[in-house]
Formats: C-alpha cells, structure tokens, sequence
C-alpha cells in the first residue's frame, strides 16, 4: 500500500505561535478625563498664566491704561502656578523613582 507524501507543514514567521486569547475591552469611563490629558491641561493652564503676565508687564511699560496692582497679581499668578507645577514635578518623579527601586 503506497501512502501519499505530505510535505511537513512549516510555521511562517509572522504565524502566531500560540492561539491568541481575547482580553475584555476595558470599561468606558464616560466623562473621566485621562491622567496624561490632567497633565498637558494643567501644563497649558501654567503657560497661559505666564502668557498673561507677560502680555500685563508689556501692556504696562508701553504705558497703556494697565492699574500696577493688575500687573503684580497677573505675575504672582503666574509664579504661584509655576511653583505648584515644579512641587507636581517633584512628586511625580519621586514616586517614580520610588516604583524603580522596589524589589520584586
């Protein structure tokens, strides 16, 4: 009795080894802004306060109608949300550095 030859089958480099499982779509947060979009929001806010206390001090030393106290508190903003950024910063990387040095 002849049996036929079959030529082995030979995996292709892009086949999957293994059979693919399907995770579960994580859950919808509706409304929930993500951590990295807090982040760059926050950031913008900082920039912008900047933006206005630079546009203040301009608007001031070309002589417009700008009150000195309007211009002092537009740069205390500005400083203050710069300074709260940086403790941000710190923290961040703190725990980062923290999440690094954790032995498993």
């Amino acid at each position: 009795m002849n049996l036929p030859t079959v030529a082995p089958i030979q995996a292709s480099p892009l086949a999957p080894i293994a059979p693919t499982v399907a995770l579960p779509a994580p859950a919808a947060t509706a409304g929930v802004p993500s951590f990295a979009s807090l982040l760059t929001g926050g950031i913008d806010a900082v920039n912008a306060r900047a933006l206005d206390a630079d546009k203040a001090v301009h608007d001031f030393i070309l002589g417009e109608q700008v009150p000195v106290h309007q211009v002092t508190y537009a740069l205390e903003q500005a400083r203050l949300s710069m300074e709260l950024m940086m403790q941000v910063r710190s923290r961040l990387l703190e725990g980062y550095q923290q999440l690094m040095n954790m032995q498993l």
